[in-house]
């Protein structure tokens, strides 16, 4: 492999500087600082494992130091040379494939089958992969083997080694030993007894599920899968139960990723630690339940809404995650064009009427209103919402949660906002003519309404209205403007590359006759291969204007609806997202995707 020589700031930044990747005066700077930076460094992760009750000492690497000195890479406009950038070059040099290692591509029991947790965490190493018999080993440390070599000895394997970041090694250590050690215990402590995730009813004693649900191994593991979530930005964490066993999987950019396999009788404990945490029923597996999380993570308050339903094999729970970075964005940086952001705005500045936002599930519409809601918000402004369930919790509004097994509706809940002094009123979702009656009646008693309805586009939502049995002059008199919105994933700027449309592309999406240039990701180690990173909106933003009120009638036409919005220049969702594909945000596939 390679000869044994001194791994250390002064071999690495020598590389570096040959590898003209920092300049002659960064390097004498690291030679100088170097070991006082290192030192800090040591310091300070010591203590930090001290504080969560971590026995572990890691030596800091060479790559760690001088990655947190964020040196600027030479010729490259500001782009700050990291580890991961180091560990490739330093990979380069010594002739080693580097790896930056993607957790979602790992498989548990490859992870931490082959060696201990104490034997990663001494020599910075972790199983990878397994193909026709060989392993993939990740290490830190190019001129140290000898470990790797004595496992390949031992355990009469196949190894085939790469090199990754030890930031990256050590955190897959942490969360992948520390959740199938957490899973292992917990399942040893499971006393054996009847499996009732069938279909089949079996009577069972309920204080044995509280025992399981307070047991210290289930609240690690429990632990573990939430920080990992949120360390992958994930948006929601699905825990399904199987016939033999239960899958983790993790809903990210949009897209879900198979995660974990957990054997099936740590299930019950695990799901009965998360009611325990959102406040549910943990006896009643039978019916449908629903609560919330509050946690912190890094800094920031985090909702969690939790859902469990019942399955064919146990109880299903889907944990959505509320990052209010996420959430409460700025308007403008939702994804509006100009012309689209300024109707909106002044939408939401009218003093009443109403304001839809129309989309799928999942299209974004909770953060299009939050963020709307979040601008409009002052201390002389009174803005209630009513919400089904309250989808995060914010000082600034009145929230109102409906609750129908207790009378709490859209409906009756909205005849009482108006008895509350209300300026602006959100309501989760207007489903029928009660609710819909009622958000009438508070947009002609002068209040601004903002709600949202289940269509494909704008102009649908007017025939909706009427088909709920809303009067055409009351639609035409209170509606304000429309918003119809999907999201699209947004091209990773770190893989991008350009290519021309094919001539069936350009057929199928209505083009006119000539090349366009067009973006996609080729993937790489900041999508995790995917060619995705983030997501924006694409938005339809319709405003019921003169010539669209003249329009509204019992039997106005969807055609006639949609010419005069186009005619009021209107983009629709469709030439919103090839705006954006030809701007190289998106790609053609997602264009395709959610407009068919």
């Amino acid at each position: 492999m390679t000869d044994k020589q001194p791994f250390n700031i002064e071999f690495v930044a020598k590389l570096l500087l040959k590898r003209e990747l920092i300049s002659e005066d960064q390097y004498k700077d690291i030679i100088i600082k170097g070991g006082a930076q290192r030192a800090r460094l040591q310091k300070h992760q010591e203590s930090s494992h001290a504080r969560r009750g971590l026995h572990v000492y890691e030596t800091v690497s060479p790559a760690e130091v001088i990655s947190s000195f964020n040196l600027e890479v030479q010729g490259k406009n500001g782009k700050i040379l990291t580890e991961d950038a180091i560990s490739a070059a330093i990979g380069e040099e010594v002739g080693i494939k580097y790896l930056k290692i993607d957790p979602l591509k790992l498989n548990l029991d490859t992870v931490t089958s082959y060696i201990s947790r104490p034997f990663a965490q001494k020599y910075m190493v972790i199983p990878v992969s397994e193909e026709s018999g060989v392993v993939t080993i990740a290490v830190a440390d190019p001129f140290d083997l000898e470990a790797v070599q004595d496992l390949q000895r031992t355990k009469k394997i196949k190894v085939n080694i790469v090199l990754s970041s030890k930031s990256d090694i050590m955190k897959i250590v942490r969360e992948f030993y520390g959740f199938r050690s957490s899973v292992i215990e917990a399942q040893k402590e499971m006393a054996p007894s009847i499996d009732i995730s069938n279909l089949e009813q079996y009577v069972r004693l309920k204080a044995h599920a509280e025992i399981e649900a307070t047991d210290q191994h289930v609240v690690n593991a429990v632990e573990y899968l939430l920080q990992y979530a949120f360390d992958q930005k994930a948006s929601d964490i699905h825990i399904e139960p199987k016939r033999d066993s239960s899958h983790v999987r993790l809903r990210i950019d949009g897209v879900l990723h198979y995660i974990h396999k957990i054997p099936k009788t740590v299930h019950l404990p695990i799901v009965s630690r998360i009611k325990m945490l959102s406040r549910m029923d943990i006896a009643e597996k039978r019916k449908p339940q629903d609560g919330r999380i509050k946690t912190n993570y890094k800094g920031k308050e985090i909702e969690l809404r939790v859902s469990t339903m019942p399955v064919a094999f146990g109880e299903k729970v889907v944990i959505r995650i509320f990052d209010p970075e996420i959430l409460l964005q700025e308007l403008d940086q939702i994804g509006f064009y100009p012309r689209e952001y300024q109707l909106f705005n002044s939408f939401i500045r009218r003093p009443n009427g109403i304001i839809l936002v129309t989309g799928p599930t999942g299209s974004g519409k909770t953060t299009t209103l939050y963020s709307a809601l979040k601008m409009l918000s002052s201390p002389d402004v009174n803005i209630i919402t009513v919400e089904d369930p309250i989808e995060m919790v914010m000082e600034e509004f009145n929230q109102v949660g409906v609750q129908p097994a207790i009378g709490v509706t859209f409906a009756n809940s909205l005849r009482t906002i108006l008895r509350q002094d209300p300026d602006i009123i959100m309501v989760g979702e207007i489903r029928d003519k009660e609710t819909a009656d009622n958000a009438v009646q508070a947009a002609l008693t002068g209040h601004l309404v903002l709600s949202t309805l289940h269509t494909n586009d704008a102009p649908s939502s007017i025939t909706r209205l009427l088909d709920l049995g809303i009067p055409s002059f009351l639609i035409s008199s209170t509606l304000i403007g429309i918003i119809a919105q999907r999201l699209v994933r947004k091209i990773c700027t770190h893989c991008a590359k350009e290519r021309f449309l094919t001539e069936e592309e350009i057929i199928h999406l209505q083009l006119p006759a000539k090349k366009f240039k067009v973006s996609y990701g080729e993937g790489c180690v900041e999508c995790r291969g995917t060619g995705y990173k983030g997501r924006t909106g694409v938005f339809e933003v319709m405003d019921i204007s003169e010539r669209v009120q003249g329009l509204i009638s019992d039997n106005v036409s969807m055609t006639a609806l949609q010419e005069a919005a186009k005619a009021g220049g209107m983009l629709t969702i469709r030439q919103c997202a090839i705006r954006k594909m030809l701007e190289g945000i998106t790609t053609y596939e997602e264009v395709v995707g959610i407009t068919g």
